[in-house]
Formats: C-alpha cells, sequence, structure tokens
C-alpha cells in the first residue's frame, strides 16, 4: 500500500461524479442537436 492510498484527500464515490459527468455532457450534446434540428425545421 502506498502512501497515497493511506492519505486520500478525496473521498466522495468516484461512482456519482462519473454520473455527474455522463450526464452533464449528454445534456450539451442533446442541446447541440437540439439547436441543429431548430435550426434545419427553420431553414
Amino acid at each position: 500500500m502506498n502512501e497515497f492510498e493511506k492519505d486520500v484527500q478525496y473521498n466522495k464515490n468516484d461512482a456519482i461524479d462519473s454520473g455527474i459527468g455522463f450526464v452533464v455532457s449528454f445534456v450539451f450534446f442533446f442541446l447541440i442537436f437540439a439547436v441543429g434540428q431548430a435550426i434545419d425545421l427553420l431553414l
């Protein structure tokens, strides 16, 4: 066991953070898609 495993600075659950990152990236790409579809519909 190395010294970094003993002295952990961040001890929250990584699954929660990765889930939030997935949702944020999904919403971002969905917004890009929705804007593109709206422009395509209007023009």
